[in-house]
């Protein structure tokens, strides 16, 4: 398992944007999937975005995004650095949650999962707050 954790979360009104960071620790963070998911106050947890993980120069990655995210929010990543991004902008306040960073080993080439059940590893989460 790696260890995730997460930063930038913060308070914003509506329309803005924000970008979520997530360091892992360990040296082969390169094979893991990420994703992000959230927990919005007395809401169960949900699936944000996922990106694949890479092998070698296999550096074209599959992303995966929740409906009510997609063309608004960005996922990404950076294995030098063993971080993975969450770019959000044109917040709204149903955007509002405690942000997870997640980390899935043994997942096929290529893929994105989207279930909460596929990621072995998470963070301690970043609250994100949008005011209306």
């Amino acid at each position: 398992q790696v260890q995730l954790v997460e930063s930038g979360g913060g308070l914003v009104q509506a329309g803005a944007s924000l970008r979520l960071s997530c360091v892992a620790s360990g040296r082969t963070f390169s094979s893991y999937a990420m994703g992000w998911f959230r927990q919005a106050p007395g809401k169960e947890r949900e699936f944000v975005a996922s990106i694949s993980w890479s092998s070698g120069d296999r550096t074209s990655y599959r992303t995966s995004y929740t409906d009510s995210v997609k063309g608004r929010f960005t996922i990404s990543r950076d294995n030098a650095k063993n971080l993975v991004f969450l770019q959000m902008n044109s917040l709204k306040p149903e955007d509002t949650g405690v942000y997870y960073c997640a980390a899935a080993r043994s997942i096929t080439f290529g893929f994105a999962p989207t279930t909460g059940t596929a990621f072995d590893s998470w963070g301690q989460g970043t609250q994100v707050t949008v005011s209306s």
